[in-house]
């Protein structure tokens, strides 16, 4: 063999090299340009208070979001409704997702509400006769959604599950690699009723009582659609993805069903 021949491999290396230190870097780039923070805040409201509670999150919140949206302070907000669900009396029925592009001027956005709102802060605020449960800190990562869905009419319902594992990069990574293609195929193809999906990692709380360090959520039209969902037979799962699933999560993942109340976002 001649010099010039043992070295194509060596150069064919050496760009394959080249080319994913590139793509590593541009992952990095990206996701440090993204330093966005999504806020879950779950409440739980007395079915007495649920209608005023309503009114007052989409007339008058809904507006201080769209101002903080404007603003670029925030860039999404939406208000949840819970559809059944274990131990009701003792659990949060609403959950709130808010996403701040900067974290640290979240107070930015609720500074001068009442101008805002065209109220005083006591006719539109709601702590005083509702429990904040809980509250998460998490980043938004992967996100894919059917070619003709229309987030305003089409996203009505959504899914949550909660999955645990000790190493939530590794599974936000197996789904954007085997998830989200296949489901954003199927979307497309109309093999399923499912009209969207995303993940997040989790950031804060963590530890041993708390049950979920990733969380995903697939959005549909109807409640039909997400408690059964009627899917083409001839779908063909990413059986990889589940058996590489298995290895990494600790418990089976967690799921709650929500109604979609109201959302303000930079997305029509």
């Amino acid at each position: 063999m001649k010099n010039s021949d043992r070295r194509v491999p060596f150069f064919i290396y050496c760009l394959t090299t080249i080319a994913f230190v590139l793509v590593l870097q541009t992952t990095l780039r990206a996701q440090a340009q993204d330093q966005s923070v999504t806020m879950y805040q779950y409440r739980r409201v007395p079915g007495d208070k649920t209608d005023e509670f309503i009114k007052r999150e989409t007339t008058y919140w809904s507006k201080v979001a769209q101002k903080a949206v404007d603003n670029k302070t925030m860039s999404f907000w939406a208000l949840l409704e819970k559809v059944g669900g274990f131990d009701l009396p003792n659990s949060s029925n609403y959950l709130f997702i808010n996403t701040f592009p900067d974290i640290d001027k979240v107070n930015d956005v609720f500074s001068n509400v009442e101008s805002v709102a065209g109220v005083k802060l006591a006719d539109m605020e709601t702590y005083s006769f509702t429990t904040v449960t809980s509250e998460f800190f998490l980043h938004d990562r992967e996100w894919a959604q059917a070619a003709k869905a229309v987030p305003s009419k089409d996203f009505n319902f959504v899914v949550m599950n909660y999955q645990n594992t000790d190493y939530p990069d590794s599974l936000i990574s197996l789904e954007k690699k085997y998830w989200e293609p296949f489901i954003k195929s199927a979307m497309d193809k109309g093999q399923t009723p499912q009209l969207g999906w995303g993940n997040a990692i989790v950031l804060a709380p963590r530890g041993e009582n708390i049950k979920a360090t990733t969380v995903s959520f697939d959005l549909f039209r109807t409640l039909g659609d997400a408690l059964m969902p009627k899917l083409d037979p001839k779908l063909v799962f990413p059986a990889k993805l589940f058996t590489m699933l298995g290895k990494i999560q600790m418990n089976r993942p967690g799921i709650a069903i929500y109604r979609v109340v109201k959302v303000v976002t930079t997305t029509p």
